[in-house]
């Protein structure tokens, strides 16, 4: 490992997440969409505060599978929004299975 960039400290998740994930190339389609939503939820929030919450998310999410989050109702977004373990934001997590959509289309259409 080269020099490490002095943004993430020395906490070892920030630590591994600049030495394993930031700036490395994903081709895997599960992880970059994984990376899309968590990177809507950080909107106005810091990208550790994210790091801290990523496996929260993975759980509530279906780790992250478009499949099953494209079919999320009212139901799971009300489970959702009582999850202290993510974020609680209506809007986000609307766009998230909005997301999840438009990603199987796009897939459908694109591969």
């Amino acid at each position: 490992m080269g020099e490490r960039c002095s943004w993430c400290g020395t906490d070892p998740l920030y630590v591994a997440y600049h030495d394993d994930e930031w700036g490395v190339p994903e081709w895997d389609s599960r992880a970059l969409f994984e990376k899309l939503l968590l990177d809507g939820f950080q909107a106005g929030l810091s990208w550790y505060t994210i790091l801290k919450k990523r496996d929260n998310f993975r759980a509530a999410f279906d780790g992250f599978d478009p499949h099953k989050m494209a079919h999320y109702a009212d139901k799971k977004v009300e489970t959702l929004m009582n999850d202290a373990g993510i974020v609680r934001n209506r809007a986000k997590i609307l766009a998230s299975i909005t997301n999840a959509q438009a990603w199987l289309d796009y897939e459908a259409a694109h591969g």
